[in-house]
C-alpha cells in the first residue's frame, strides 16, 4: 500500500473518530429548556386531571416523559421560589426574598454558584427569556435609562430578555441584557413605589380609563398602562411600554431566536412565562376560547406557546437531544387584583386539583404544582410519585455534568438526577414548604407550625393554612389536608417540630 493512501486512510479515520467523539460529547450534554409557568395550579392541566380545559401540547410532553405527582416549588409566591431555583437555597434563609417591587435591587448573589453559571461552567450557552422578578441593580434607586445592572447577565446568563418584575408592576418595559428596549432618550423613565410621579393617570384617580377594572384593596391602582392599573408609579418611556396582549408572543419570538442562534452548541434556556398571572390579557386569537374567562384563555395561550417551542425543536432536529422541564412557580389564584371573571366563569374547574389552598398558602395548593420532565429516547414515559423540588435541579445537573459545587453554595439542593431521569422512584425524604407559615414534610407526614396569622386571605379568597394550633396531616392518605391528626400523634408532632428547627438552624 503506498504512503499517500495510508495517509488518506489515517486522515479519514481521525476525522471519523473526532466526529464520533463530538457526537458523543454533545449527546452527553443535552440542551435543557426550563419552562416556568406563573401561578399555574396542579389542577390547571388536562394531564393532571383537568376536565374543563384541554392543554394538548403540555400533555404531549407529559406523555413522552415523567409526570411527577409530588413535584414542588419551595414557596407559595413567585420571588422566593425563583430565588430557590437559581441558588439551591431555601429562600427563608435570606432576608428580602419576599415578593419584590419592580424597583428592587438584585437579590441573587453574583459571587456564588447559580443554576445558569453552573451550566456555563459545563460548556453551555445560557439564556433567560421572560419574567425575572429577582431584582436589578445594586440599590432601589437606579438609572433606568442607562445600563441596568447587575442582573441576569451577572448571575450566569449569556443572554437575557426580560421584564423586571411582574406584569402588574411598573416598569412595564422589556430589558434586553442591560438596556430597556425601544427607549427614547428624550423621554426618560422614572419609577417610584412610594408616591405618584409624572402626569400619567392612575387607576385610583381615573378608573373610567380602565379596560380591566382593579379589585379594591389589592394595590393595582397606580399608573395606568395599556388601560390597566399597575402596582407602583412610572413616568416616561412611552414608546418602550409593552402592550399586554403582545407580551407572550414577544417572549416566544425571543426564545425561538435564542434556540435557533445556539442550535449547534449545547444551550440552557430559562423560558419563564407570564401566564396565568394577572393581568390576564391574552392575544385576540385566544379570547373567549376556553369558556373559563380570561384566566382559562391565557392557559390556552400558554399551552399553544409550549407547542410552538416543541415544533421549533423538531424542525431544527433538536427534539431528541433536548430535556424539557415544565413546572410552575407556585400554586393558583383566581382573584388577584383585577375583576376579570376568573371566579364567575370557573365553571367547575379546580385549579389546585384535590388540594386545599393556593398561592400565598402553607397548604399543599401553595407549593404542590405540575412538574414534568421529558427527554425523548432517554427517559421512558411514566408517572412518578417521587418528592422532587425545583431547588434540586442545581445539585442534580451539577452531579450529572461533574461540576462540583463549592462548599457553602446551594446548601439545600439535593442530587435527584436519577428521579428526574426516571431511573429511581426515590426523591426527597424531608422537605420544607413556605407559605404564610413554614411546614415540613417527612415520609408523607406534614407538620405546619402554629402561628397567629389569619386562617383565610379574604382579598384573594384562599385558605392560608394558618392556625394557632399545631397541624399534622398524612399526605399519603389525605392530600386534601382535611383531617388534622396532631392530637392523635403528639410524638410525630414533636419529632417534626424538632427536625424543622434543626434544619432552620443549619448554616
Amino acid at each position: 500500500m503506498n504512503k499517500n493512501l495510508l495517509s488518506l486512510m489515517f486522515i479519514v479515520t481521525a476525522f471519523t473518530a473526532a466526529g464520533q467523539t463530538s457526537s458523543k460529547s454533545k449527546a452527553n450534554r443535552p440542551n435543557v429548556i426550563y419552562i416556568y409557568a406563573d401561578d399555574l395550579g396542579y389542577g390547571d392541566l388536562s394531564c393532571y386531571g383537568a376536565t374543563k380545559i384541554h392543554t394538548p401540547n403540555v400533555d404531549k410532553i407529559a406523555a413522552a416523559g415523567i409526570r411527577f405527582t409530588n413535584g414542588h416549588c419551595t414557596s407559595a409566591t413567585c420571588t422566593p421560589s425563583r430565588y430557590a431555583l437559581m441558588t439551591g437555597e431555601y429562600p427563608w434563609r435570606k432576608k428580602g426574598t419576599g415578593i419584590l417591587p419592580g424597583d428592587a435591587a438584585l437579590i441573587i448573589p453574583t459571587d456564588r454558584t447559580t443554576l445558569p453559571n453552573m451550566f456555563k461552567k459545563a460548556g453551555y450557552k445560557t439564556g433567560i427569556v421572560g419574567k425575572w422578578h429577582l431584582g436589578l441593580g445594586n440599590a432601589v434607586a437606579k438609572d433606568w435609562n442607562g445600563e441596568v445592572k447587575p442582573g441576569p447577565n451577572e448571575v450566569g446568563f449569556d443572554y437575557s430578555f426580560i421584564f423586571p418584575a411582574t406584569a402588574d408592576r411598573v416598569p412595564t418595559v422589556f430589558l434586553e441584557n442591560h438596556h430597556i428596549v425601544a427607549l427614547d432618550p428624550s423621554d426618560p423613565i422614572a419609577v417610584d413605589y412610594t408616591q405618584k410621579i409624572g402626569n400619567d393617570p392612575t387607576g385610583k384617580e381615573h378608573s373610567e380609563l380602565l379596560k380591566l377594572k382593579s379589585s379594591p384593596g389589592q394595590g393595582h391602582d397606580g399608573t395606568i398602562v395599556n388601560g390597566i392599573g399597575r402596582i407602583g408609579y412610572m413616568s416616561g418611556g412611552k414608546l418602550a411600554r409593552w402592550v399586554d396582549e403582545e407580551v407572550s408572543s414577544t417572549f416566544l419570538a425571543k426564545a425561538e431566536g435564542f434556540i435557533e442562534e445556539n442550535q449547534k452548541q449545547p444551550f440552557f434556556l430559562y423560558f419563564t412565562m407570564t401566564e396565568p398571572h394577572v393581568p390576564r390579557m391574552p392575544a385576540t386569537r385566544f379570547k373567549g376560547k376556553s369558556g373559563l374567562g380570561l384566566r382559562g384563555d391565557v392557559i390556552l395561550q400558554l399551552d399553544w406557546t409550549v407547542g410552538e417551542i416543541m415544533k421549533q425543536l423538531k424542525y431544527l432536529g433538536l427534539d431528541k437531544n433536548t430535556i424539557i422541564i415544565f413546572t410552575s412557580d407556585n400554586g393558583p389564584v383566581l382573584n388577584d387584583g383585577y375583576q376579570d371573571e376568573a371566579v364567575a366563569k370557573l365553571n367547575g374547574h379546580t385549579p389546585a386539583g384535590p388540594m386545599r389552598g393556593g398561592k400565598y398558602s402553607a397548604l399543599e395548593g401553595g407549593t404542590h404544582i405540575p412538574f414534568i420532565v421529558s427527554w425523548p429516547g432517554k427517559i421512558k414515559p411514566r408517572v412518578s410519585g417521587a418528592l422532587v423540588s425545583q431547588m434540586d435541579l442545581l445539585a442534580s445537573f451539577s452531579a450529572y455534568f461533574k461540576q462540583p459545587i463549592p462548599a457553602g453554595d446551594a446548601t439545600d439542593s439535593e442530587n435527584l438526577m436519577d428521579a428526574f431521569l426516571g431511573k429511581s422512584d426515590k426523591g426527597r425524604s424531608v422537605y420544607i414548604e413556605q407559605g404564610g407559615a413554614l411546614a415540613i414534610v417527612k415520609d408523607g407526614w406534614k407538620y405546619i407550625t402554629p402561628n397567629n396569622g389569619a386562617s383565610y386571605n379574604n382579598l384573594v379568597d384562599i385558605e392560608t393554612g394558618n392556625s394557632t394550633e399545631p397541624q399534622l396531616y398524612n399526605l399519603n392518605n389525605d392530600i386534601g389536608e382535611k383531617y388534622n391528626l396532631a392530637a392523635q400523634y403528639p410524638e410525630k408532632v414533636k419529632e417534626l417540630a424538632s427536625l424543622l428547627k434543626s434544619i432552620e438552624q443549619k448554616k
